[in-house]
């Protein structure tokens, strides 16, 4: 099955210097535009009007109704564009293709009103977020605000990505953070057209999705967490997965779930511990058996329940680590019997026939794998997997998955873990050789990247036990990564982009988001957990 066309890169075909014009307050910067010094009023007689009766055209504008509706009480209806092609006081979602790509959009703000044109939904979904971050902050409030007045400075914008994956991801197994914090998140990623939250939702600590067929992964398996053992089982259930999936669909994003093997399964191994391959005494009964026939059928019945659940096209196994804690595999009969009949060599051998034999059980359920960059010479068919490379200070397994024929998402620790300190002052949390400041985390990547697929940011949560933190270790480096992955490198200009990021702060503290201030951190102080 070969990867959906939705994720081939998209080369640059725009350039603007940010540094010609007076950039508009928008994260990521567009990639070209022009501004001036008048507005455009949207008051109680302003009328959004669509092209089509697409459904999801529809949602991108009930949403954005839904925004202006909760701070200023304004409803604006929803009607179809009329004959006449540029009607007064409106905001016009036109489909139609301006040679942008599927997320590309064209906005044009004049006195009279605003139009967004688009090939797809999506692109005027992200054309709406352009107009929203235009808005004055107080957009954002969820109550009313006396005396907010709509004024949107007229621009015009022509734009469109420059990665193809631009995504955030978030594990739940070390620490649990709940539904409406992960909805939370999502409208965060969407502001700032972000596409892909990775959903870590299996791990050592704690089994997070609820699987019919195997009930003691939640009810065992989902007790505990990084921080207390013996914490109460957290877990999503199917349906509060369903409602989750359809919450990120209608912002444009798609779930990407990780069901982690064959390593960093001690809390499967908990629930089931038939299935266990051992470990050792820092990590015990950390891998699955890979010589057991029964824990095939187990994982393959584990992976359909999530590929029902998840439309995604793809489905994340891990496979990183294993060496960490698989010495006890040499001592299981049937992983001798496995080696004997397969002709493996060694451990590493048994790993990769493991990644090979699971892969294609994803294969066969029409998904595509990702799987962390140690599977690069497992021997996976390159058509059909997709890499995170992660290990920064090996950097040759970057340019050994890119030999090979595979895409990349670049994800590597220095600088895109948000685990890492992000200020000197900072006690908690991750470093190495230093750690991941805003202006790091923006300049990345440095490298030419063309044959890159895109980019993500990752939050590890050993060190972070509640949704405060959460917010701090996230925001605002999440700005500067969406930007990264969105504007074309020659348009990048980190003075220009704090700028911007101050306007985006005052957004933050309607939205109540415990971001990190980096041109004031004594005002927000470190979360302790």
């Amino acid at each position: 099955m070969k990867k959906p066309a939705v994720l081939v890169l998209l080369l640059s075909s725009l350039a603007f210097n940010a540094g010609d014009a007076k950039e508009p307050s928008i994260i990521p910067l567009p990639q070209q535009f022009s501004v001036d010094e008048e507005w455009f009023r949207i008051d109680s007689s302003t009328r959004i009007c669509l092209s089509s009766n697409d459904l999801e055209l529809a949602s991108a504008a009930e949403l954005f109704a839904g925004l202006i509706r909760q701070s200023s009480d304004m409803e604006l209806p929803i009607g179809q564009l009329s004959s006449r092609e540029d009607p007064e006081n409106a905001i016009s979602l036109v489909l139609a293709d301006r040679g942008l790509g599927d997320e590309g959009y064209e906005l044009v703000v004049k006195k009279s009103g605003i139009l967004i044109t688009a090939k797809t939904s999506q692109g005027i979904f992200y054309g709406l977020q352009s107009v929203r971050q235009l808005l004055p902050p107080q957009i954002e409030s969820s109550e009313r605000v006396g005396g907010l007045q709509l004024l949107v400075p007229l621009v015009r914008i022509k734009d469109r990505p420059s990665y193809a994956w631009r995504g955030l991801m978030l594990d739940e197994s070390r620490h649990f953070f709940g539904k409406a914090y992960v909805k939370k998140l999502l409208d965060q990623m969407a502001m700032l057209k972000m596409n892909v939250f990775h959903w870590h939702l299996t791990d050592a600590p704690g089994w997070r999705l609820e699987i019919k067929k195997y009930p003691k992964l939640t009810s065992v398996g989902g007790i505990g967490n990084h921080s207390d053992p013996g914490a109460p089982a957290a877990f999503y259930t199917q349906d509060d997965v369903r409602d989750i999936v359809a919450y990120a669909a209608e912002r444009h994003i798609q779930v990407l779930p990780e069901i982690d093997m064959p390593g960093h399964a001690t809390a499967a191994n908990r629930a089931y511990p038939e299935h266990s391959g051992g470990g050792n005494e820092k990590r015990p009964d950390f891998t699955f058996n890979p010589g057991r026939q029964e824990t095939y059928s187990f994982l393959t019945d584990v992976l359909e329940e999530t590929a029902a659940l998840f439309p995604a096209p793809w489905i994340h196994y891990g496979g990183d680590e294993v060496h960490f804690a698989n010495s006890q595999w040499v001592d299981i009969p049937e992983v001798k019997t496995l080696m004997d009949e397969h002709g493996l060599r060694d451990l590493k051998d048994v790993e990769y026939y493991f990644n090979r034999r699971m892969a294609g059980e994803i294969h066969r359920l029409g998904k595509v794998t990702v799987a962390w960059d140690e599977v690069v010479d497992a021997g996976l068919d390159p058509d059909e997997s997709i890499i995170i490379w992660w290990r920064h200070n090996v950097p040759e397994q970057l340019f050994n998955a890119l030999d090979k024929g595979y895409e990349v998402v670049l994800s590597p620790r220095r600088p895109l873990y948000l685990d890492f300190v992000q200020d000197d002052s900072h006690q908690i949390g991750r470093r190495w050789d230093g750690y991941n400041d805003l202006e790091q985390v923006y300049a990345y990547p440095d490298f030419p990247a063309r044959q890159i697929l895109g980019m993500q940011a990752s939050l590890w949560t050993e060190s972070v036990q509640t949704n405060e933190r959460a917010d701090f270790m996230i925001f605002p480096r999440l700005t500067a990564i969406a930007e990264s992955a969105w504007t074309d490198a020659s348009n990048k200009d980190y003075e220009c982009y704090l700028k911007r990021l101050r306007a985006m702060l005052n957004r933050y503290d309607e939205l109540n988001i415990n971001y990190f201030d980096p041109f004031a951190p004594e005002k927000t102080p470190e979360p302790q957990k």
